[in-house]
């Protein structure tokens, strides 16, 4: 490393022929954070240092490597989720860029369910962010392994424990600093590694860190922090805590192991920090990736369920094929099906089975990805993540398989829209147009539904959120070559049981010259709870009154009558049925005419309780300068706003508060004329709350 930094060149660790070619050296990750905390500028940055590029792409002059679509470049943001390859000491590196803005989260669910780690990105002057906790949120529900990147210390105000006190009491793992910055704010040019108590230091002007001995007014401060993470990883580690109590220390390759162990269990999370803009830190990290971060074989088999009983297939290129996809994308030379390879070789031209259309496809070609350009491969194994061509009915969520070994594996969940609009074609000619248009982008977004109002015959497309709306809208115009219009944003309502009723008594019974039906049941309905949210179905039927086929068909029924409530035909939510007594004909009585009877009985409890209307609410996290909290509280007051919380930071506020999800449409050109442009905010979705219209039906 001096060697080239005396040259002024740059040191490519990389090793684009491996000679050990197993799964061990294998790391399938993504980079997860808060819109606008570096994810893109880290992936570019990393990239760049393992040689992939030989040029650092900048969001902000639109050359991004990740970033590729007209769209994110215009906006300066992720939209889409994109794969690349890249290499690193004898490692292949399968990476995913997934977007920060929460009207993207599905995206990052796709790709969190197919991955084997992460790292997670952090800004070191506003520490933990909102959609920083979704992401991590949705990682832990995974079960994905992560390390932290503490970015941007080179900006005023930059603090990496205060960052790191933000991870510990927001996100509440352990959070184990493993680096000591050397400089701060614009003076930050290295780290000290706690690890093995060494000095990386990046030149101006160079891109590889210099190695060397601990700055000496750092050296009492290293080991002080080099103590408290022994005790920290004693604590959460058997074999270093033996260690730690018998020589009161950790060596370097015990301390190594224990981190590997905890950030692999998730019992605590490594914390580095560098910045990716400029280039330092990147090195560490990718160190740190290789060290701590899983490879295939070191997370459990992957199951799924064929004829109803569930199997494993392990990561093994010999065990038969098993692969997810989980993204689809139609590019100008042909469908793109992304996959995670969990078991199993493929190759060209090989046939393959689709669990869930249950049909035979034959693979055309096999991709290596970077992001919108491709490398041909002659085959895929266990723990690959590539992209095929000639799949002609696989969707994100569908299970590929051996045809002679089936199997199905749990799909990415799908989160239900919030926000509706009306679209159609400007000129009538692009009717049809449209129609197939629309369909190709929920095939591609599965967050994305698409149909057609019953009452008014209008085209319907529902979202995640308003720029999610927007973005599918524009990518009409650019992919399509559609001009559309879109009506004003709608969100989706529900409602639920305010005040319930007991012993509703419903008799079906029809007889019309054939068998008849009859079917006699007795229900209670009550709230669930002051979530709003699920359905819950209990029978307190005693002496076999029902038969336990008939309780299985009433809560069918049941089911059923949910799909539309008396206030308005919005979805019913937030419930508890309970049978209580019932009775049965001879002849009469079947499976058939007990579900009619818990559909139309469940209808006419409803319309016997006191039903409230729910609209979708939003936790809302506004940054404004001080001197304009006053107009931003006053705004949010207005549109129906809870304030929860303000604080400063920075000379800024930062005001928390529930909005409904329905004033929130043109809050961000609203914030920016009341704070001069100096205003941001974000939002995630926090439920259903009463709307404050809410009607009682008696």
């Amino acid at each position: 490393m001096i060697t080239d930094r005396q040259k002024g060149q740059r040191a490519v660790r990389t090793d684009t022929n491996p000679t050990t070619n197993t799964l061990a050296v294998v790391r399938n990750l993504g980079i997860l954070a808060h819109v606008d905390a570096g994810k893109t500028t880290v992936t570019e940055r990393i990239l760049y240092a393992t040689g992939t590029t030989h040029r650092r792409g900048e969001v902000h002059d639109g050359t991004t490597v990740t970033d590729y679509d007209p769209q994110e470049r215009d906006r300066g943001i992720t939209i889409f989720a994109a794969a690349v390859s890249c290499a690193w000491d004898g490692h292949r590196i399968n990476l995913i860029d997934t977007p920060g803005h929460v009207d993207f989260a599905d995206e990052v669910e796709r790709s969190l369910r197919v991955l084997d780690g992460a790292v997670a990105v952090f800004d070191a002057v506003a520490g933990v962010e909102p959609q920083s906790e979704s992401v991590w949120r949705q990682a832990d529900r995974h079960g994905v392994p992560r390390i932290a990147f503490v970015n941007k210390l080179d900006r005023a105000g930059a603090d990496l424990d205060a960052a790191v006190s933000s991870i510990r009491e927001r996100l509440h793992p352990a959070p184990l600093a493993v680096q000591l910055p050397i400089g701060a704010e614009d003076a930050f040019r290295g780290v000290v590694d706690l690890v093995r108590m060494r000095a990386l230091v990046w030149a101006d002007g160079c891109d590889t860190a210099v190695e060397g001995p601990v700055p000496e007014e750092l050296r009492e401060e290293a080991r002080r922090r080099r103590r408290l993470l022994e005790e920290a990883v004693a604590e959460l580690h058997t074999g270093a805590l033996e260690e730690f109590c018998a020589r009161s220390a950790l060596s370097a390759p015990t301390l190594a192991a224990a981190l590997r162990d905890v950030t692999r269990s998730g019992d605590g999370v490594v914390v580095l920090c560098g910045s990716a803009y400029r280039n330092r830190g990147i090195e560490p990290l990718l160190d740190a990736v290789v060290a701590y971060l899983p490879s295939p074989l070191d997370v459990p088999a992957v199951r799924g369920v064929h004829d109803g009983t569930e199997q494993e297939r392990a990561a093994d290129p010999r065990a038969p094929f098993a692969a997810l996809a989980f993204k689809v994308n139609a590019t100008s030379t042909g469908r793109l099906t992304y996959l995670r390879v969990y078991s199993g070789t493929i190759g060209k031209g090989d046939t393959v089975w689709d669990a869930g259309a249950r049909r035979s496809e034959r693979i055309g070609r096999i991709l290596r990805v970077q992001a919108d350009r491709h490398a041909r491969v002659d085959r895929a194994v266990a723990g690959d993540i590539v992209a095929v061509i000639g799949l002609k009915s696989a969707r994100a969520g569908s299970t590929l398989c051996d045809p002679g070994a089936p199997l199905v594996l749990e799909p990415p969940g799908v989160t239900e829209p919030v926000v509706s609009v009306a679209v159609e074609a400007r000129r009538a000619a692009d009717t049809d147009k449209l129609v197939s248009a629309l369909a190709r982008l929920a095939e591609e977004d599965p967050s994305l539904v698409v149909r057609t109002d019953p009452e008014t015959g209008q085209t319907v497309l529902s979202g995640m959120g308003e720029l999610h709306l927007e973005v599918a809208a524009e990518k009409l115009r650019l992919s399509h070559g559609l001009e559309v219009n879109v009506g004003r944003p709608r969100v989706s309502y529900r409602e639920t049981v305010g005040r319930g009723v007991t012993g509703l008594v419903f008799r079906h019974v029809k007889q019309d010259g054939g068998a008849g039906q009859f079917a006699h049941v007795v229900l209670d309905v009550e709230p669930l709870g002051e979530e709003f949210e699920g359905f819950e179905f209990r029978s307190a039927v005693v002496g076999g009154r029902v038969p336990q086929e008939y309780v299985r068909a009433v809560e069918a029924g049941c089911r059923d009558a949910l799909a539309e409530g008396p206030l308005g035909g919005h979805p019913v939510t937030g419930l508890r049925v309970t049978l209580t007594d019932g009775a049965t004909h001879v002849k009469d009585s079947s499976e058939a005419a007990f579900r009619t009877a818990g559909r139309l009985g469940l209808r006419e409890a409803l319309r016997a309780c006191a039903m409230v209307l729910l609209e979708p609410v939003a936790e809302v996290t506004v940054t404004v300068p001080e001197d304009a909290v006053g107009g931003v509280l006053g705004d949010l007051a207005a549109r129906r706003g809870r304030v929860s919380g303000s604080t400063a930071r920075g000379g800024a506020a930062l005001v928390t508060a529930t909005v409904p999800l329905a004033e929130l449409f043109g809050y961000a050109t609203r914030l920016r004329s009341r704070t001069q442009g100096r205003g941001t905010f974000t939002a995630r979705p926090a439920g259903y709350a009463p709307a404050p219209a809410a009607a009682s039906v008696r």
